[in-house]
């Protein structure tokens, strides 16, 4: 054979060889995303049944462990809690809450009272221990004269490591969807950061592969929370990409530095900065921001069902997103039994919270999202419709003032 023959055929060989080393690394490499892909699809499954497994009926007694503020002006602080029965803790998902039951002394200020509130989640699950993050409520400018946040005021200035509090288990619907491997866009207004904080961390951990975009809007330094590890885990995971955006800068903030721009989250800033393609939008902030960010949304043509959001206090973004009120438009009367009122419903409110609270009728209530229970209200007659099935379980009998509308003539114990 000749000299060239032999030299082509070595070399015939040579690429075939890498070609197979090539196969061979691809193939392995296929191998190990699916194994992750299928990791990922049946982590929720286990994670709803260990729920389920391990959930408490009504309401159980935590220590508080620990304690820290998580911003520079320590406007937010976290609360580690410990079961007082030391029995494992179900596993939750990303993006729930714990409902707390809260016994707010009188003062000065204002009397005693019983009030219950929801607290988002904003650490990894765990066994022993959960993690509440919780923003000091103050007057905003436009009203100096309202009174502060009673809840959220009780547990910064009384609650200290040591204290009891009374909490349901995990419950809420935004969470993260771990099935889907498409890029997450988490967006967070303010405090909103606490339950994208829950959903980062455990993309991180388990879909370490995912791409995440955080957004995370405040006005300055004073009040970026949790700013260190979210620096430090952006530079860790090259996976994370940071985006924390100051409407209102200090002096002392530098641009590039402590935030990456200026002014607010909106459609015009996320399509600069993501690539093209599908992603995952996760929206939680105050109503402003969701009622310009979740319209602009679907106008840049993002599907509805890839857009999950969550708003502060009553604000459901129902109306940010274009859905029909379920108020009816006929007139019912509403008997409040107790208070000794009869009263037209003429579908102007947005609840039967809103309509008692409008008529001065005195109600008890929480969250006013139907998640905490403390309106439900026993129905003597008549019926009751919600736009979306509330998250806690609601008694034979009885409604949930803060999510629901009459669809007929009531009589209430209220």
């Amino acid at each position: 054979m000749a000299q060239n023959d032999v030299t082509a055929l070595q070399l015939l060989s040579s690429i075939a060889a890498a070609l197979l080393l090539q196969v061979l690394v691809l193939a392995s490499l296929a191998a190990w995303r699916w194994r992750r892909r299928e990791r990922a699809r049946l982590a929720l499954p286990v994670m709803e049944q260990a729920a389920d497994q391990g959930a408490w009926p009504g309401w159980r007694r935590f220590r508080v462990v620990g304690r820290d503020y998580e911003d520079a002006q320590q406007t937010q602080c976290s609360f580690v809690l410990a079961p007082d029965d030391a029995a494992a803790l179900p596993v939750f998902r990303p993006g729930q809450y714990l409902t707390l039951a809260l016994h707010v002394p009188p003062d000065a200020q204002t009397p005693g009272r019983s009030v219950t509130r929801c607290y988002s989640l904003s650490e990894l699950p765990r066994p022993d221990t959960y993690r509440i993050t919780v923003k000091r409520a103050v007057a905003p400018a436009s009203q100096p004269e309202a009174p502060p946040g009673l809840a959220s005021g009780h547990l910064h200035d009384r609650v200290r490591e040591g204290d009891m509090l009374l909490a349901k288990a995990p419950a809420g619907r935004f969470c993260l969807d771990t099935e889907d491997q498409a890029p997450a866009v988490l967006i967070a207004g303010g405090i909103g950061i606490t339950p994208m904080l829950s959903m980062l961390l455990w993309c991180l951990a388990e879909q370490p592969d995912r791409t995440v975009h955080l957004y995370y809007a405040l006005r300055h330094g004073g009040e970026h929370a949790f700013k260190t590890k979210l620096v430090g885990l952006a530079a860790a995971h090259p996976t994370l990409r940071l985006n924390v955006v100051y409407s209102q800068p200090r002096t002392t903030d530098v641009l590039g530095r402590d935030y990456q721009h200026g002014g607010y989250i909106d459609v015009a800033l996320l399509r600069q900065t993501l690539p093209l393609g599908r992603h995952q939008f996760y929206v939680c902030g105050p109503p402003p921001m969701m009622a310009s960010l979740l319209p602009g949304l679907l106008a840049w043509g993002v599907p509805a069902a890839d857009i999950h959001h969550e708003a502060f206090g009553p604000a459901s973004g129902r109306a940010a997103m274009g859905s029909e009120p379920i108020a009816p438009s006929v007139s019912f009367a509403v008997q409040f039994r107790r208070s000794g009122r009869t009263l037209v419903w003429d579908g102007r409110d947005a609840s039967l919270l809103d309509f008692a609270e409008r008529h001065g009728v005195e109600v008890v209530s929480g969250c006013r999202t139907g998640s905490c229970g403390s309106c439900e209200t026993a129905v003597g007659s008549g019926t009751v419709r919600y736009a979306t099935p509330p998250d806690t379980a609601v008694d034979a009998g009885h409604c949930l003032l803060c999510v629901g509308v009459p669809s007929s003539a009531l009589v209430l114990d209220a």
